[in-house]
């Protein structure tokens, strides 16, 4: 989803710093592979994780929405040398797939993965966490903000990606619509939850940014 010209996009990309490799090939099969390969984040998405991963240098990260992995990857390369990654994915059928990148990565010892519901999974990993990325099911987001808040470490950082949903917050709602029903919940959560304070960017489909006081 673009919001800018596209020229205008190729432009920031072609002045954002160049994709990896490892992700280069990680795109290239999973658009070759995978159902639904726009849910992969992509090379100028996966440059900002990675830049706010590092500005952070977080030891914890949460990661809700694997996919194939291209989001944990950029996310892995600003963790601290001790740290660990989680990333929770229902999808049974990408675990293999998103292994293989991992271990290819230098980060497969430190990114543990967990199948299932997220908001089964997250009590019971007796964690706190600097940083957290939410990129799942949209109709949960109000949900897994109220699981994660806690464990939220103070000065953390929340990532909640697609908050623009291809522009539908601003139109007109079709009844059956839950997704963007929730996201605009969510939206209108974060702005005004005293416990977070939160910045709305343009990027993509939307990326906000809300760091617990």
């Amino acid at each position: 989803m673009h919001f800018i010209p596209e020229q205008l996009d190729d432009y920031v990309v072609a002045h954002t710093e160049d994709e990896p490799q490892l992700l280069q090939a990680l795109n290239r099969e999973t658009y070759q592979k995978i159902l639904q390969p726009r849910m992969l984040s992509g090379h100028y998405q996966g440059r900002v994780l990675s830049v706010i991963s590092k500005l952070m240098a977080p030891k914890n990260i949460l990661e809700i929405g694997t996919y194939t992995g291209y989001s944990a990857l950029c996310l892995a390369e600003g963790m601290q040398a001790d740290g660990e990654l989680h990333t929770i994915d229902i999808n049974e059928e990408l675990i293999d797939f998103q292994r293989k990148y991992f271990d290819l990565s230098g980060f497969g010892n430190q990114i543990h993965q967990h199948l299932g519901n997220a908001l089964d999974i997250i009590p019971h990993l007796n964690k706190r966490f600097d940083l957290v990325f939410i990129d799942a099911d949209k109709a949960n987001y109000p949900n897994y903000f109220k699981v994660i808040i806690d464990l939220l470490n103070p000065g953390g950082v929340l990532l909640s990606d697609n908050v623009l949903w291809s522009g539908k917050v601003i139109e007109t709602i079709k009844e059956d619509d839950e997704d963007t029903k929730a996201l605009i919940a969510y939206n209108k959560l974060l702005k005004d939850d005293p416990r977070v304070e939160t910045v709305m960017l343009p990027i993509r489909d939307g990326l906000t940014i809300s760091r617990k006081k």
